[in-house]
């Protein structure tokens, strides 16, 4: 009997699945992005933004103030080209933000 070691079943999986692959990408780009404002902002901004979710290439935050939007407005395009650059590709083009 043999094994197969699982990072190889996982790649195999992924190749069979682009779907999952998308989300498991998609997942990774929400957890940098959430690295990248606690770099900006510190350590705080866990507690004040929230990123949620990515869809058409825009990255959606919710944020407890306006007054953190209105941060994260100022710094979007050091923020999408930091997240782009951790992740070796342009995927984020936008930052929406929820109150």
């Amino acid at each position: 009997m043999s094994f197969t070691p699982l990072g190889d079943e996982l790649k195999n999986v992924f190749k069979l699945n682009t779907n999952l692959q998308k989300q498991v990408e998609t997942s990774s780009i929400i957890d940098t992005a959430g690295e990248v404002m606690k770099e900006f902002f510190g350590t705080d901004s866990i507690e004040r933004t929230k990123p949620l979710f990515l869809k058409n290439r825009t990255l959606t935050v919710s944020c407890v103030s306006s007054v953190m939007a209105q941060e994260l407005r100022l710094n979007q395009k050091e923020l999408i080209e930091e997240i782009n650059k951790r992740i070796g590709k342009s995927e984020v083009d936008r930052i929406r933000y929820l109150l």
